[in-house]
């Protein structure tokens, strides 16, 4: 499955480098001298869960250039280019947000959305989106990524994992806790079985916390497809946009933008799918579902 979620790696990267700081700094102990100090893991894990959540975010958009390789459009060369940054302009400037910054990368179909603010985004597209459909339909592709600006999807994505991130942390490390005493016998602070339990307490949790991301990733999806039809006045346009990404394999993105992309996978692993199948997105847009 090569598609999860919305800066995903990128998140779980952080939460893990923040997590082995705590414990090298000896956080960890000192929240288990004395027994296990609850609100004050609580108030330790919501600070490395919404610190690991927005720190991805505030680098997302350094990160999305440099995982795809994509070139900014700083000064349009030529027709083409001018069209693009000229259309993602107007779209904007109806959605009434700031206007987000343009690039291209080498790919198969796809475009995705990334930033902290809605006033200083990047749109992206990339050329196999560009070379296998109309301009209506790009437009409307366009269309959908302003609109998840405007939504606010990434911070929303962000506070959720923000919220999960904590979860997993306090959670992870009440589980070490309790094993270590009960099933190692350490009496006093923390032994190896608390670090190896919440180890695998934070891998399980993360996977129980990926479903529900999820599950909100392909609420907005639906969001920004109905956004493009506003302002593009019209359904029409999305529709046929998503039927040719059906008829083709959508490009890959890495991992840590998987869920900011127009199109995504579905299959065995539709619950931790970050965008719903394109059938159930063309009826919404129909009024079918």
């Amino acid at each position: 499955m090569k598609r999860i979620l919305l800066f995903l790696a990128t998140n779980l990267a952080v939460v893990v480098l923040l997590s082995i700081v705590a414990s090298v700094l000896g956080v960890d102990r000192i929240l288990t001298q004395n027994g296990l100090n609850l609100e004050n893991l609580l108030w330790f894990s919501a600070i490395f869960g919404f610190g690991g959540a927005f720190v991805s975010l505030l680098i997302s958009k350094q990160v999305a250039l440099w995982t795809t390789g994509a070139h900014l459009i700083t000064s349009p060369e030529g027709a083409h280019e001018r069209w693009l940054v000229d259309t993602v302009h107007r779209l904007a400037d109806k959605a009434n947000i700031g206007r987000p910054d343009v690039a291209i990368y080498e790919g198969e179909p796809n475009a995705f959305a990334t930033g902290a603010f809605k006033n200083s985004a990047l749109v992206a597209v990339s050329t196999g989106l560009l070379e296998s459909m109309s301009r209506e339909e790009v437009e409307a592709v366009l269309g959908h990524e302003v609109t998840h600006i405007s939504n606010g999807d990434m911070v929303t994505l962000t506070l959720i994992q923000g919220v999960l991130n904590t979860f997993v942390f306090f959670l992870s490390r009440v589980v070490g806790f309790i094993v270590d005493r009960a099933v190692f016998r350490t009496e006093r602070g923390v032994g190896p079985g608390f670090y190896i339990t919440v180890i695998v307490s934070q891998i399980v949790f993360g996977i129980l916390a990926t479903l529900i991301v999820a599950y909100f990733s392909r609420r907005r999806e639906f969001r920004a497809d109905a956004g493009s039809a506003k302002l593009l006045g019209t359904p029409q346009p999305m529709i046929g946009a998503l039927m040719r990404l059906g008829s083709t394999q959508p490009g890959a993105l890495p991992q840590s933008l998987a869920s900011a992309g127009v199109a995504g996978s579905g299959g065995w692993g539709a619950l931790f799918a970050s965008h719903p199948p394109i059938e159930q997105r063309i009826a919404a847009l129909q009024g079918r579902s």
